[in-house]
């Protein structure tokens, strides 16, 4: 029962369900973000020009590993339905499933990054990139060129990364993230260790700067991926023989996942172009506005952990049919991530000159622009722009969690390639506001999204309570 007064949705087992799921989600999918922020903020202490090749390097891998994301999501909502009725020992099946499409994947998606990657950057650097007026920018050809390297390393370890998310997926909905966090975290030391090497030149090794960051993120995500997969063998009911499922499930299991896929290109597809338009810019605009959307993206990570959590508890729900738990995890989804918001909001505005020192040496100037200062004055506008973040990302979570699949891709791709690359485009390059544009252009679409996802949530969720009492 929820206190006098109180909404039905903020009952304080319910609270305490979220946090329990939520923490260690959050916790874990945040080590994903780290290594990022790690390899960023080590590239910052010793070769800060170098941002731009490892940004850029997302645009292909961003979109393969957003579409492989999702499409295997489909493997925690439906492990997370038959737990919810008891039926854990028939989970097997529906990992086994997602692991022979995470093993396809990760097969084709290296293929077509690691040889599409040099005719891709010299296409958007050398034909289509329009003229800058930036004094010391490098040559187009040798952007290009340096981009496909990184983007060719990065691409050996997608791979691993396919079946390491699978497992993960999995042992989420089984209510055992506990493992994923231990093991993620332990990725992230050893990726710590592997920068220093590789860029820092520790230990005596010859420092490679973007390209070295490239080998630690994906030495690291092989190490990781075997970890994961032995505990999933160990610890769950993986391998063991199960039931045949009912008719259209593996349909059913995809179709969630397709519409989450086609989402993730247009979020990830969308944030990763405007690193291009930054580039085309300036380098120095593309690490202003880069470390200001890491900073975004390290934030968002809390939001997964609340959307990932909602999306299992709105899962189990579906599954037993119940539309009032269904309407009650949603809306306390919501209100944890507007909480969250306002609180990681908080933090960047109080600290955002410390932040930025971290990010980069304090001396580190590119382009004329002494950077850590430039990247402190965007964090105001990115600790706005992530609470939408976070809004979109829970309540499109909660609305594939009852399979509702293609609204939320729609919105997705009209808030990300409708309106935020436009805005950037105008407001960064063809107004000349530079960083300042981008971080602007990327809020509003940011806004979008999440305005629209969040109404969408509540009409759904509406609409499913008045057709149970009718």
């Amino acid at each position: 029962m929820a206190r006098a007064g109180w909404p039905a949705w903020a009952r304080a087992s319910d609270i305490s369900d979220l946090l329990r799921l939520s923490v260690p989600i959050a916790i874990s999918r945040m080590s994903m973000m780290l290594m990022g922020i790690t390899d960023a903020i080590v590239l910052g202490q010793y070769a800060p020009g170098e941002l731009p090749f490892i940004l850029n390097s997302w645009l292909p891998m961003g979109v393969s590993l957003g579409f492989g994301m999702g499409l295997l999501l489909g493997t925690q909502v439906l492990t997370s339905e038959l737990l919810g009725i008891g039926h854990k020992a028939e989970t097997g099946r529906i990992f086994r499933r997602g692991l022979w499409v995470a093993l396809g994947l990760g097969v084709v998606l290296t293929a077509l990054v690691f040889y599409g990657a040099e005719p891709l950057f010299h296409w958007i650097f050398v034909t289509i990139a329009p003229v800058s007026d930036a004094a010391d920018k490098l040559a187009p050809e040798f952007i290009a060129t340096e981009t496909a390297k990184v983007t060719r390393i990065l691409s050996s370890g997608l791979l691993a990364f396919m079946v390491s998310q699978v497992c993960s997926f999995y042992l989420e909905a089984l209510r055992r993230p506990l493992l994923v966090t231990v093991v993620m975290y332990v990725g992230v030391v050893i990726n710590l260790v592997l920068d220093l090497a590789f860029v820092g030149g520790w230990w005596g090794v010859t420092p490679m700067g973007a390209e070295g960051v490239a080998w630690a993120t994906t030495g690291s995500r092989w190490l990781l991926t075997i970890a994961m997969f032995i505990l999933v063998v160990v610890m769950t009911p993986a391998f063991r023989k199960s039931v045949a499922g009912p008719l259209g499930e593996a349909r059913r299991q995809f179709n969630v996942g397709i519409g989450t896929a086609i989402s993730n290109v247009a979020e990830w597809g969308g944030f990763n172009m405007t690193y291009i338009i930054a580039t085309w810019i300036s380098l120095a605009a593309n690490s202003i506005y880069g470390y200001a959307i890491q900073i975004v993206g390290l934030c968002f990570m809390f939001y997964l952990g609340i959307g990932s959590a909602t999306s299992v508890r709105v899962a189990e729900a579906f599954g037993r049919g119940n539309a009032d738990q269904i309407r009650n995890a949603s809306r306390l989804g919501v209100a944890a991530t507007i909480i969250m918001g306002i609180i990681l909001g908080i933090i960047l505005v109080l600290f955002h000159g410390p932040i930025s020192r971290i990010l980069v040496r304090p001396d580190a100037v590119l382009n004329g622009i002494v950077l850590a200062p430039a990247i402190a004055s965007l964090l105001f506008l990115a600790a706005a722009a992530s609470i939408f973040d976070g809004l979109q990302a829970t309540a499109s979570m909660a609305l594939r969690a009852q399979e509702i699949v293609w609204s939320p891709g729609i919105i997705h791709i009209g808030s990300f390639f409708i309106v935020m690359i436009p805005a950037c485009y105008m407001l960064g390059l063809v107004a000349g506001r530079g960083a300042q544009g981008m971080m602007e252009g990327a809020f509003i679409g940011m806004a979008v999204a999440g305005v629209s996802q969040t109404l969408l949530l509540e009409f759904k969720t509406a609409r499913l309570q008045s057709k149970r009492a009718a």
